[in-house]
């Protein structure tokens, strides 16, 4: 729309005091402000409204228009509500800006201007905004017609100049912006801002600032924030569950209607994420079945059939049947009451789906696996394709006696130790707990910190890639024990992976605490007094002299010593501690005290 059409519309009480030259210009939107300096709000073409309340004198005037002038803004509109007529200042500097400005009947609400603004400028793009609503609703519909939620923030674009994109509570990509993609530094850090305003009861939309961009953080799908105890924490399972709309402007500066129009959409994507979730339910009928053969011990030939017709909807095509790895995860709450089981287990279902995608979405495979929830715990059945002249499952089980005998290793305790010791060749694609970690533990420790009280905690445990139903028996054991050493570990996201359970790192987590204080104490006590009081770094020459294996000449090199000087040091260590660092068993005590400090 053009300025002069504000001036066809008595309702909106509006007077022209300068600037008739400018009455052409192309107005694209509309901002409230009483700042100093809005310029960081402004993007060209609003029609500026202000109550005047920057303004402390005369002097202040010609700053402010001079801001304006060079955001490129439209026009400048000054109410006369609070402090009367428009001040001859103003007047003067828009003149001398040639910047159009208006007066603001007091009979008339900001609200009132900012929504025939609106309307007129929607109406000429794609209708008024309940037009928009009902178009972003058939596009979001299922079907040939519906265009997904991509289509939908396209059209917040087109329609009212905002950049907008749907983000996971871990920040993975899901739609919006087109081509323009958020770095991933950024859709981690707005991710984490997100959890956190949730995590302290913030109703949204929430405010981040991510380098030196202003983003406005509507959340998608879950109550609303702004609860205490209990409620607060179901909030926060919640929107570990949905997703977030992240847009690229302050909505602190919005009328009520836009803001109502983003809350709309945020329903129609929550319904997208609905759809997709529902997508995923045959898979996950699947894999339930798969589990409770497993664990109503059925015979061999009974999984793998199961498993054949599970790997046919998770892997459409595949010509055999694929690898399976297991992954589990469970999220606790410390203190308090306990949340329900089975939300817990959803929340860390949503999750587990969300690290197994990757933190760019790339790998897709939160379609590719199926996620259940189990006993309180998310098991992740995750199909692996087989590189060509891998044993197939058919393969695996279709010797009888070959299949009685694994069963029986796996009734003993041995399926996880042979088949899950390692990925089999052809296991490209396999887990890591290290990949995992990487696409959680930044956005999630903020959302579950306890901000000075109980907080949560997100464990996880992997298995090694397996072939046959047998090996799966061994695979799911083998990611609940790791789930367990990553609980005993520090830290609001752990994992641990199968290679850890060939280790002295599977023992190390279950010594009692008062056993672990007892042996460390004894022997490294002495030797951070020591280093207190003398500066001796005793404890970090320790560390290193363990690291090299015993080797003088490789320590010495490494801590940048002379070899008699390291001799020294050794030799006090000795003295303080009563040990001796050439026999084998002193060498694995001092290693076993330094790992459970």
């Amino acid at each position: 729309m053009r300025l002069r059409a504000l001036l066809d519309s008595p309702s909106l009480g509006l007077r022209l005091l300068s600037g008739e030259e400018g009455l052409d210009r192309p107005v694209r939107g509309v901002m409230t402000t009483d700042l100093r300096d809005p310029s960081r709000y402004l993007s060209g073409g609003e029609l500026v409204l202000t109550g005047l309340a920057w303004r402390r004198g005369p002097e202040d005037s010609e700053p402010f228009v001079r801001i304006l002038a060079a955001a490129g803004v439209a026009a400048l509109a000054a109410g006369e509500a609070e402090l009367g007529p428009v001040p001859a200042d103003l007047v003067a500097a828009c003149a001398r800006y040639r910047m159009p400005l208006f007066s603001v009947d007091e009979k008339v609400a900001f609200a009132t201007v900012t929504e025939h603004v609106v309307r007129q400028v929607s109406g000429e793009r794609a209708g008024d905004l309940a037009a928009v609503v009902e178009r972003h609703r058939r596009l979001m519909s299922p079907g040939p017609a519906g265009g997904g939620p991509d289509v939908v923030l396209d059209l917040l674009g087109s329609d009212l100049d905002l950049r907008a994109w749907v983000l996971s509570p871990t920040g993975r990509p899901v739609a919006g912006a087109g081509a323009d993609r958020l770095p991933a530094s950024v859709r981690t850090l707005l991710a984490g801002e997100h959890l956190a305003a949730v995590r302290a009861g913030r109703p949204g939309p929430h405010r981040a600032v991510a380098d030196e961009t202003v983003y406005s953080l509507f959340p998608v799908g879950g109550p609303p924030a702004g609860t205490e105890g209990a409620d607060r924490r179901e909030a926060v399972l919640s929107a570990l569950s949905g997703w977030l709309l992240a847009v690229e402007a302050d909505a602190d500066e919005w009328p009520a209607e836009r803001l109502d129009l983003l809350h709309g959409v945020t329903r129609l994507v929550w319904a997208e994420r609905e759809r997709r979730d529902a997508a995923r339910s045959v898979g996950r009928r699947l894999a339930r079945e798969v589990l409770e053969l497993l664990r109503a011990g059925a015979p061999s030939a009974e999984v793998a059939a199961r498993l054949r017709v599970t790997a046919a909807a998770l892997l459409p095509g595949a010509e055999t049947a694929p690898l399976w790895q297991v992954v589990v995860a469970r999220l606790d709450w410390e203190g308090g009451p306990g949340l329900p089981e089975d939300e817990r287990a959803r929340a860390a279902g949503a999750l587990l789906e969300e690290a197994l995608a990757g933190p760019d979405g790339g790998r897709d495979t939160a379609d590719g696996a199926a996620v259940v929830p189990a006993g309180g715990e998310a098991v992740a059945l995750v199909p692996l394709p087989a590189a060509p002249g891998q044993e197939t499952a058919e393969e695996k089980t279709g010797e009888k006696a070959a299949g009685e005998e694994a069963a029986g290793r796996a009734a003993g305790g041995e399926a996880a130790g042979e088949e899950a010791a390692g990925p089999p060749a052809g296991a490209e694609g396999a887990f890591a707990a290290t990949a995992l970690l990487d696409c959680l533990r930044a956005p999630l420790e903020r959302g579950l910190d306890g901000l000075g009280g109980p907080g949560g905690r997100l464990t996880l445990g992997i298995s090694a890639a397996v072939h046959s139903p047998e090996g799966l028996r061994g695979a799911l054991e083998e990611a609940r024990h790791a789930r367990r050493v990553a609980a005993a570990r520090p830290g609001r996201v752990c994992a641990a992976g199968h290679e850890e359970l060939a280790s002295h790192v599977l023992l190390l987590p279950f010594v009692p605490d008062d056993v672990r204080r007892a042996f460390t104490a004894r022997l490294l006590d002495p030797l951070y007094e020591y280093d207190r009081r003398h500066r001796a770094e005793l404890v970090p020459t320790l560390e290193a002299f363990l690291a090299s294996d015993g080797s003088w000449t490789r320590c010495a090199a490494h801590l940048h010593l002379h070899v008699n000087t390291l001799r020294y040091r050794v030799g006090r260590i000795e003295r303080l501690t009563g040990r001796d660092l050439s026999r084998l068993e002193d060498k694995v005590d001092f290693f076993l005290a330094l790992r459970m400090r």
